[in-house]
């Protein structure tokens, strides 16, 4: 491992090592207005949701590194503690780059990036009709992290309205389906990605049930050279293992295969998410 002093970096250096380190990050695209109403629209990668009740959501313009000076969206909001935040798909991530143009105050972002300002609700600032989910929200509280260029501002919002396209929604529920909402995140330098296709995977959570660990597994299949530290996880995460009888009918997969190869079709089946059976093959073989 190589390792960094922050405090020995040059700000420029570390804000790209960061940012290469801590991804893919959510897309906060931010519109706001001044105290004369002029809007402004601007994306920001560090932004994530810290609280659901009450609902809070968390982004930091920060300040410029190079010459240490401060957003308009900073600006706007100690003028008008208000934020309309517009997630981010792929149909409109070349637009929304191009909003992050550093121009004039007092130009038009929503003309600039050829985006439809669509009056909110409860707020000032216009929501992007482009935009899969737009939150409403009023500012809470504006924490300065430092005075320095590369210094954050966390600006801690209230979820105050939500508007939804019902075209990403399941049939009827609140819940948003991840393939048709299509959200893209920020990486490092240039880089963005697609939470799309087979980029998307599921992990059933622990919470759900009480799996019995990585450390009750027998030492020679937590020590296999073949399981990957992913396929410990999946046998760990079980709340209890396959009966002796369901162990017996049909583990028979197993018979006459060496350990490595128990343990390559064992590999296999967890990567097919067929966990049940992955800890029939290896148990067969010290049981019968």
């Amino acid at each position: 491992m190589t390792s960094f002093d922050p405090k020995s970096m040059p700000p420029m250096q570390l804000q790209a090592l960061l940012q290469g380190a801590v991804a893919p990050r959510p897309i906060c695209f931010a519109s706001t207005v001044d105290a004369q109403g002029q809007p402004n629209l601007s994306p920001f990668s560090f932004f994530n949701i810290f609280s659901s009740n009450p609902p809070i959501l968390v982004f930091s313009p920060a300040r410029r590194v190079r010459d240490n000076t401060t957003k308009h969206t900073l600006e706007n909001i100690i003028e008008v503690p208000e934020v309309c935040i517009n997630m981010v798909n792929h149909d409109m991530v070349w637009q929304t780059s191009l909003a992050s143009t550093e121009y004039a105050k007092g130009e038009d972002e929503f003309i600039k990036a050829g985006f439809t300002k669509e009056n909110s609700q409860y707020i000032k600032p216009y929501r992007v009709k482009e935009s899969p989910v737009q939150m409403e929200c009023k500012v809470n509280q504006v924490l300065p992290l430092g005075t320095e260029g590369g210094a954050g501002n966390l600006i801690i919002c209230e979820v105050i309205l939500v508007h939804v396209n019902e075209n990403i929604l399941y049939n009827d529920t609140s819940i948003i389906d991840p393939h048709k909402i299509d959200l893209v995140s920020r990486m490092g330098g240039d880089w963005y990605c697609r939470a799309n296709g087979d980029a998307l995977f599921e992990i059933e959570k622990p919470v759900r049930n009480k799996g019995i660990g990585v450390d009750q597994i027998p030492k020679n299949i937590r020590e296999s050279i073949i399981l990957t530290g992913n396929d410990l996880g999946q046998l760990g995460n079980v709340e209890q293992l396959p009966t002796e009888e369901y162990i017996y009918n049909n583990g028979k997969i197993s018979e006459g295969k060496t350990e490595t190869e128990i343990h390559e079709l064992a590999h296999q089946l967890l990567a097919e998410r067929k966990v049940n059976e992955a800890w029939t093959v290896l148990l067969y073989s010290q049981k019968y």
